[in-house]
């Protein structure tokens, strides 16, 4: 049974017709900056697979301020996946419910469990056991922050004997560079803040994360310096629990598909200012 653990962050609207909208929308429904694509056109028969319960519920994950965030104003996760979860829903003449996570993991067990119908990931073979993944809609890159007194001028002086990095457990980084590094140990923690300040204590001699948040780290501390390059390119797609079946899987990435193609996606990095990152090409 699921075990969702303290509980998430849950966003919905109760009122029956009305559809969960992003704060920043206008009252007639999700704002559009461009014509939609019609090569996903969803029936009954595909809101039944992707929202079985009448109700979208997509898991966010604001553990990846690249994607999602929570709106001090509001209180509500906002983003590009939140945008594509309303999105999705108003395709398939559906509510949306978004469950708020701080780490990834948390969001995998939302969606393998149950309860949530689907998520926002970094394509991983390991989560692919029990995920159906879309191709990438954004492309991120991983990168290294380190001490200014660091050893460590390079990505390849990392994987060293004696070299501790930090990473948020079960993210992204964590299983890639656990298969990638053969040298260094890890220092698991529970999210990306934690990463940093593992960093900044002593308790980690490198810090693995998103380019461009340890970047805007970085600029404001003069104690620590970003690695040049990057250790990986972290692919964001969007995911479904593989017990749904093929067609759900197919329809979902049908959908991912025509957002990037739509322009959707890169829409709404603009709109939200999302910077050192890239629209995913086309699947092939």
């Amino acid at each position: 049974m699921y075990d969702p653990g303290p509980r998430p962050r849950f966003n919905t609207d109760d009122k029956p017709g009305r559809m969960w909208r992003p704060p920043d929308s206008t009252a007639g429904g999700f704002q559009q900056n461009g014509p939609m694509s019609t090569s996903f056109t969803p029936d009954a028969d595909t809101a039944a697979l992707l929202a079985p319960g009448g109700r979208l519920r997509a898991a966010i994950n604001l553990g990846n301020p690249i994607l999602a965030s929570t709106d001090p104003a509001t209180g509500r996760a906002r983003g590009v996946s939140v945008d594509l979860a309303q999105a999705l829903a108003e395709r398939l003449g559906v509510p949306l419910d978004t469950l708020e996570f701080q780490a990834a993991t948390r969001s995998v067990d939302a969606v393998t469990g149950g309860a949530a119908d689907v998520g926002f990931f970094a394509i991983d073979p390991l989560r692919g056991a029990e995920i159906a993944f879309t191709d990438a809609y954004i492309l991120i890159e991983g990168a290294y922050l380190v001490r200014a007194g660091s050893p460590c001028r390079a990505n390849e002086d990392v994987d060293r004997a004696g070299t501790r990095v930090a990473v948020g457990k079960g993210s992204a980084y964590d299983l890639f560079l656990t298969r990638e590094l053969k040298a260094a140990s890890f220092v698991r923690v529970p999210g990306a803040a934690e990463v940093v300040q593992t960093l900044r204590d002593g308790g980690a001699d490198v810090a693995g994360g998103i380019r461009q948040v340890l970047l805007e780290v970085a600029a404001h501390d003069a104690g620590l310096r970003l690695l040049p390059g990057r250790f990986m390119v972290i692919r964001q797609a969007m995911g479904v629990a593989r017990t749904r079946g093929p067609a759900a899987e197919a329809a979902l990435r049908a959908f991912v598909e025509d957002m990037k193609a739509s322009g959707f996606v890169a829409e709404a990095m603009a709109r939200h200012a999302v910077a050192g990152a890239s629209v995913a090409p086309p699947s092939h």
